[in-house]
């Protein structure tokens, strides 16, 4: 068993194998939020009023430098679709316009570029990546062969959610950049799981989740625009930051600390959990991944030689989370709309595993995914890579 298990609160009786999917968040991180809870409520009024601003600007700094970002282009949100789609409501699109994503997005995100571009007339095109991968120039041509004069904005993914590729970002956001499109990189799996330095990348909108491979609670996620982007980018609720007559702060920060009453005990125990993640290993963030990476290729070799599949990417493209391909499935369901709807997933669940099995691109083709966080071992991707031998 691994040593670092007992940080975490997870069933000794599943091999969870699926960290990608929410995230878990350790113990001691849960107890920092108690902590605010309680806070919170001994005195809501003060709280909110008087403790909340400084508090965020506190978690905010920590982030900030952990992200690589100048703190007054940051903001908090729910998670990395609602930073998504706040991105696509405050673009003035018109009709004619062209929202590219690729086929291999997230299809939350991929849903709302369908719903704000229609609601403006605005057409989302998809740039098909094929696979395998051979390098990460093969992303590149993908993105950019899809790319029309009326592109607008470019959804790319920095590590795919059912492929688990590691995007070339930097060189899609440059590219997009010369050709004038607009690039919003969808990080949901990125903070925790590789460097980032986001004021490098130069992205011109950067939405990420803090609760999957940074640990924290449930509800914590981050927003990053470029600084020329500031003025026109608003919250999904607007609230009392609109005509707020304050100078004291970002308008940014106005417009999004407070959009009505929120429970911001998730946001405010984010500096905790980045401490304790840096603490677990000599070495810090590199080290942890490292370990993750080198633990998840493992994994993946394991599972190519189960069921007889080659790479979808090589392993210099993964961060800690992988994916393989599977048969078809003999009979493809009625109804795709949710990720765990292929019938491997209940097998594997009835067997005490946690992992991902869903169709992709679509039904009756198929990937497993897995993932590596520091409670695993090895023995739990060799009785996993056994168990799907049999099934798949």
């Amino acid at each position: 068993m691994s040593p670092f298990v007992a940080q975490w609160q997870l069933d000794p009786e599943v091999d969870f194998l699926n960290h990608g999917a929410f995230g878990a968040c350790p113990t001691a991180v849960l107890a920092e939020q108690d902590a605010w809870r309680a806070r919170l409520e001994r005195e809501p009024v003060r709280f909110m009023l008087n403790e909340l601003e400084p508090a965020l600007d506190r978690a905010r700094a920590a982030v900030a430098a952990f992200v690589g970002v100048e703190p007054r282009s940051l903001v908090f949100v729910g998670n990395a679709t609602a930073g998504v789609n706040t991105v696509l409501a405050s673009l003035p699109l018109r009709a004619g316009d062209e929202i590219l994503v690729t086929d291999h997005g997230y299809n939350a995100c991929n849903n709302a570029a369908r719903y704000w571009g229609g609601r403006a007339g605005a057409n989302v095109t998809v740039a098909e990546v094929p696979v395998p991968v051979r390098e990460p120039n093969d992303v590149v041509r993908a993105v950019l062969a899809a790319v029309t004069e009326r592109t607008r904005i470019a959804i790319v993914d920095h590590v795919t959610s059912p492929t688990g590729m590691v995007f070339p970002v930097a060189e899609i956001v440059a590219a997009l950049r010369e050709r004038g499109v607009l690039s919003l990189i969808d990080g949901a799996h990125a903070p925790g799981m590789l460097p980032l330095e986001l004021d490098a990348l130069g992205a011109d909108y950067y939405a990420a989740n803090l609760h999957k491979w940074c640990c924290t609670p449930k509800g914590c996620a981050i927003l990053v625009a470029r600084p020329e982007r500031h003025a026109t980018l608003r919250p999904l609720v607007i609230s009392h930051g609109a005509n707020t007559r304050r100078t004291d702060r970002p308008k940014l920060w106005l417009e999004f600390d407070w959009v009505g009453t929120i429970e911001p005990s998730a946001i405010l125990s984010a500096p905790r959990a980045l401490e304790l993640l840096a603490g677990l290993l000599p070495g810090g963030f590199p080290a942890l991944q490292a370990h993750n990476h080198e633990l998840v290729c493992y994994a993946r070799r394991l599972l190519l030689d189960a069921v007889g599949s080659e790479p979808l990417c090589p392993e210099s493209m993964l961060g800690s989370l992988a994916s393989v391909t599977l048969r078809d499935a003999a009979q493809a369901p009625g109804f795709e709309a949710s990720p765990f709807c292929e019938p491997l997933y209940a097998e594997l669940c009835a067997r005490r595993f946690q992992a991902l099995a869903t169709f992709w691109p679509a039904a009756p083709r198929r990937v497993v995914r897995v993932t590596a966080q520091l409670y695993n071992e090895r023995a739990q991707y060799q009785r996993f890579a056994a168990a799907l031998a049999e099934l798949a």
